[in-house]
């Protein structure tokens, strides 16, 4: 399985509240976080049959209960890191094929940074982060029913979006250690055998030639 990352800022508004009775500014993002049934700018398509049940659980399992955080900018893997945790997200709505959600900005190192910015006017936007596979099917790259919604972190866009996802989210392969229930990163099977001796590889050479055999059919 693979990172797919899906950027959106255009329908991300930012919010800044301030209590009548006091100087406490409130912090949050709101707007169209995924959606379905239609290519989006990284040329994939979520169909709703995947999508929708991905997004429920993700409700069920985090939201309702205060655990879906995410970061700012993407991490280079699955994981959430909690000192890189800048919102809690609060909301998570379907309005026809949109997905429609809200973020609190939270009072953490890098939730100031993100307070800051919007003080700024800097315009920020989404991306959701998760784990999957992709098929191509008429001209178009499907996800495919394994989908994993990891996380959505709050990002600038890059400059080059395509290259920023493709690049570096895209270019690392995972697997889900159920012995742990985490995702871990795949080392590459050139990269192994390096740091093994002559009689390691000759003894597992027919792990690793079916090894060999798993990573073509990755690709």
């Amino acid at each position: 399985m693979k990172l797919i990352s899906e950027f959106n800022d255009i329908h991300v508004s930012n919010m800044i509240t301030e209590a009548k009775d006091s100087k406490v500014k409130t912090y949050a993002i709101e707007g169209i976080f995924a959606q379905s049934n239609q290519k989006n700018r990284n040329g994939r398509i979520y169909e709703d049959r995947i999508l929708r049940p991905v997004i429920e659980a993700y409700n069920q399992n985090q939201v309702t209960k205060g655990r879906a955080v995410g970061e700012l900018n993407h991490p280079a893997g699955p994981t959430i890191n909690l000192d890189k945790v800048s919102h809690r997200i609060t909301e998570l709505n379907w309005d026809g094929d949109n997905v429609v959600g809200k973020a609190q900005i939270l009072d953490t190192p890098m939730g100031k940074i993100v307070k800051n910015l919007m003080d700024g006017g800097v315009q920020l936007g989404v991306s959701t982060r998760g784990m999957g596979t992709l098929e191509s099917r008429n001209g178009s790259m499907y996800v495919k029913d394994d989908f994993h919604l990891a996380t959505i972190d709050i990002v600038q866009d890059p400059s080059a979006p395509d290259a920023f996802v493709n690049g570096i989210m895209e270019g690392v392969e995972f697997f889900f250690d159920e012995s742990s229930g985490i995702f871990k990163q795949t080392v590459p099977l050139r990269e192994r055998m390096r740091k093994m001796s002559t009689r390691e590889i000759s003894e597992q050479q027919t792990k690793l030639f079916k090894d060999f055999l798993n990573e073509l059919k990755r690709r």
